[in-house]
């Protein structure tokens, strides 16, 4: 079962009149890296309680743990923490997860951003800015002025190593491919992340390809509803004495071999065997658990977020991967 945390509510922020930034006490020991997200356990009268993630809007050096949270229409879990998580409320989550983080911040970063998709980049912004020496560009597109999230606090956030670009859709339309590659052209070499609906997302990812950005130079961050309840415990498939694959691991600067039973998900047996794996959803919903494939062939059950760039460059979904040859080498770094 994952590693639980019990979180307390020191402060709700109104950001804008359907956003709200609930801001933790930091327990001991928690830590994070910008762009990643929490799981969070809402309560369910139906179920107990169901698994949603949100994005961390705070950056690691502001000694804060702040997830940003905008209401959508049938969203049960946006609304419960906009209407329920106030001052001195409790509510569990896993560990920080999610790969939509810089390996260095200091990098020249191109930043793309629609609505409530703000939240993660705005945790990259402010950690390039404290800890970089590059160049920031964000764009950053919204319905109208007053729904900009973070409008203030990217005011005060203005030096002259940030450029921030808004585009509002009440004046300008919604913002097409043709349009984002003329605010990407000049900025060739840059580090780009994207967050946002679909729409906005595709149009960037094909701005940035029509303008020969290199497919490891552009990090997109994909969210799909939860099916599953990572919470709860899954028990362990049975090994049938069948089939094996010697499996070789490289995590957290350690290298193990293991013997890995072939109808068994490469996730599980990683937690069975005491590997500290990182993960979420284990429902192929979120890159979580990504790792790349060094040698040797495996097979995907389930894929909702990888690309078939991605793909080609050996990345999988831990929680969705069986073996398929007799030896595979995976990486985490």
């Amino acid at each position: 079962m994952a590693e639980i945390v019990t979180l307390t509510v020191a402060e709700v922020i109104e950001e804008t009149a359907d956003a709200r930034s609930i801001v933790f006490e930091v327990p001991d020991e928690f830590t994070y890296s910008p762009g990643q997200f929490l799981t969070l356990r809402i309560p369910s009268d139906r179920t107990g309680s169901v698994a949603r993630c949100y994005s961390l809007s705070s950056a690691p050096h502001e000694g804060r743990v702040q997830v940003t949270v905008k209401r959508t229409a049938d969203g049960y879990g946006s609304n419960w923490v906009c209407d329920e998580l106030k001052e001195g409320v409790t509510i569990e989550t896993l560990r920080p997860s999610g790969t939509f983080t810089p390996s260095s911040l200091d990098k020249d970063f191109l930043l793309f951003a629609a609505g409530s998709g703000i939240t993660p980049v705005m945790s990259i912004l402010k950690a390039a800015l404290e800890k970089g020496h590059g160049r920031i560009v964000l764009v950053y597109a919204n319905r109208d002025e007053q729904s900009v999230i973070f409008a203030r606090e990217l005011r005060e956030l203005a030096c002259d190593r940030l450029t921030v670009v808004h585009w509002l859709e009440s004046l300008q339309g919604l913002p097409a491919t043709k349009a984002l590659q003329g605010f990407t052209k000049p900025y060739p070499g840059y580090e780009a992340f994207i967050c946002g609906p679909a729409p906005f997302m595709t149009a960037a990812q094909e701005a940035l390809r029509e303008l020969g950005f290199p497919h490891q130079k552009v990090h997109v961050e994909k969210f799909h509803s939860l099916t599953g309840n990572p919470f709860e415990d899954k028990p362990e498939p049975e090994d049938s004495g069948g089939e094996t694959t010697t499996l070789t691991v490289d995590l957290d600067g350690e290298t193990r071999q293991v013997t890995w039973p072939r109808q068994r998900k490469l996730l599980d047996h990683l937690l069975a065997e005491g590997f500290d794996a990182p993960y979420s959803c284990r429902e192929g919903q979120c890159s979580a658990c990504a790792c790349r494939i060094v040698s040797g062939e495996v097979k995907m059950l389930n894929n909702e977020v990888l690309d078939a760039e991605d793909i080609a460059e050996g990345i999988v979904l831990a929680c969705q991967s069986v073996p398929l040859t007799d030896d595979v080498s995976v990486t985490y770094e």
